[in-house]
């Protein structure tokens, strides 16, 4: 399946598949609709953790538009996890500083991750379509991914335990049943109008347009936002470094400008050609958009389980929305991977709902509150917002309310998966939150981290004080001094760790369990309980 690249654009080959010529619709444990980072990234993890995956998508191309380009700290420990975090740092931009202007003064900077001993920076910048490409080169490297493209859903039944999907392909119509679907479709789920589900949330009217343009440019590389710029009067404007000198501009536009008109190339190039100056430039792609802010009400609908933009969508500032996805993606992948082994209880995929919309809920109220400071709805609040602006540059306060997006970090589960501390720790692990990474050195191999040195399964990680507890079956037991060593002890400060403490870690990396001395039996009744027992 070599792809052919014009441009920005791979384009993958149709091929009729296996289930089309048998008569009777074969079934299959998991089908993901939808071949985006979300869907791919589930795919892979999925086949990774030994679940075949058939993957539909209805078009047979990536790309088109660098499209989403920002992706999180978060998500690039997933993929590292997936085997592509090194691929991607190589292609992207890596940035952690952001400015903020109130028209040409700065009103405040910042820094994404201050502090050292960390694999992965706190965000890189890359093309959507790149990065597409990249898990579609990954999943086809594990082998046992089927990604059909130009297979198309066109009808949906629930059958007990799975679910009938028909397909249409260009040699016509085939059925295939599934244990579970993951609906990763995006914002225009066609498996989600098959439902018949709707979203409830907010939709926003003021429009932005997205420009991509080729620049060779001396900049630094960082998040640059100007709220009233002079070269933009009265709305904001940001800009971002992409790979290849190729750099992202959003110009707000307000509620009333007329979409057609602002998409011409030669209005479009006026507003660049008065925020750029003389430098030289060429357009490489445009857009407009309007977003909205809204969710399902449930993510797990009997055997169909939604993800990304099918599931929520939210203002693209922050780049929450598709890093929430991949998130969405990790967290479903070892659940079903543990429902099929036939491991988990009955609560497991119920957690996926309380996980993920819990994690929807804070990237829309951060949202809204972001879009609601950047595009105030009355002069009062525009007002307001002017005067927190002005104030920044002196006041602390007034920097702490300055909300030009508050950029993506994963969510600390409130989850029924956690077993309550019995102790009290501190440091910047939190029960429900991904553990933090931290330098170790691996007797075996030198230097590295440890988000790298951990499995896709259940870790226990015990600091050395005598015997390490007795472990249970289906757990890997990791001694902080002796399997991993934390020469810098940052291990220790990020963990709050003291001799004898013990940590559970679900696959996901989730901090799910915590004890200053741990025996047994606790840690059997917090792992039956991280399975959803």
């Amino acid at each position: 399946m070599t792809p052919q690249n014009h441009g920005a654009v791979f384009r993958y080959a149709y091929r009729r598949s296996a289930d089309q010529d048998t008569g009777e619709p074969v079934r299959h444990p998991v089908v993901i609709v939808g071949a985006g980072p979300v869907g791919l990234t589930a795919a892979i993890d999925l086949a990774l953790r030994g679940v075949p995956v058939v993957l539909l998508d209805d078009s047979d191309r990536i790309g088109e538009g660098s499209r989403g380009i920002c992706y999180a700290k978060r998500s690039l420990e997933i993929w590292d996890r997936l085997g592509l975090g090194e691929r991607l740092l190589s292609m992207g931009v890596t940035w952690r500083l952001g400015k903020v202007f109130l028209r040409d003064r700065l009103a405040y900077d910042f820094d994404l991750l201050p502090e050292d001993g960390h694999k992965m920076p706190a965000f890189i910048n890359l093309q959507q379509y790149r990065l597409e490409k990249a898990l579609v080169d990954r999943a086809q490297e594990i082998g046992t991914i089927d990604l059909r493209w130009k297979n198309k859903v066109l009808g949906l039944a629930a059958r007990g335990d799975g679910v009938r999907l028909a397909v249409e392909t260009p040699e016509g119509f085939y059925a295939l049943d599934a244990a579970w679907v993951i609906a990763a479709d995006g914002a225009r789920s066609t498996v989600r109008e098959l439902l018949g589900l709707g979203f409830g949330g907010v939709s926003f009217e003021d429009k932005f347009l997205i420009a991509d343009i080729r620049m060779a440019a001396d900049l630094p590389t960082e998040r640059r936002f100007w709220f009233d710029p002079p070269f933009h009067s009265g709305q904001s404007a940001l800009m971002h470094r992409q790979p290849d000198n190729v750099w992202r501009i959003d110009l707000q536009l307000g509620p009333e400008a007329d979409i057609a008109e602002e998409q011409k190339p030669e209005r479009v190039m006026a507003r660049l050609k008065r925020m750029l100056g003389e430098r030289d430039f060429s357009l490489e792609w445009v857009s407009i958009y309007r977003f909205s802010c809204r969710r399902l009400a449930r993510f797990v609908h009997g055997r169909v389980i939604f993800a990304g933009d099918a599931a929520h969508q939210v203002s693209p500032f922050g780049a929450r929305g598709g890093n929430s996805g991949v998130q969405d993606a990790e967290n479903i992948a070892w659940k079903l991977a543990a429902v099929l082994r036939g491991e988990a209880g009955p609560r497991l995929i119920e957690s996926y709902d309380i996980e993920r919309t819990q994690a929807a809920d804070e990237n829309i109220a951060h949202s809204t509150r972001s879009t609601d400071f950047i595009a105030p709805r009355t002069p009062a609040a525009r007002t307001l917002r002017n005067a927190v602006l002005s104030l920044a540059p002196e006041a602390e306060f007034a920097r702490h309310m300055v909300n030009s997006g508050r950029l993506s970090t994963a969510t600390v589960y409130d989850s029924p998966l956690s077993t309550p501390d019995a102790d009290a720790f501190g440091g910047a692990a939190r029960l429900g939150a991904p553990a933090p990474d931290a330098p170790i050195t691996r007797p075996d191999c030198g230097d590295g981290y440890l988000l790298e040195s951990l499995s896709g399964g259940f870790e226990l990680l015990h600091v050395a004080d005598g015997e390490p507890p007795d472990v249970p079956a289906g757990v890997t037991l990791r001694v902080i001094g002796k399997d991993l060593v934390d020469a810098s002890g940052a291990f220790a400060a990020r963990f709050d760790a003291s001799p004898g403490a013990t940590y559970l870690l679900r696959p996901d990396h989730h901090l799910c369990a915590r004890w200053r001395r741990a025996d047994r039996a606790g840690i059997e009744a917090a792992m039956r309980r991280a399975l959803g027992h």
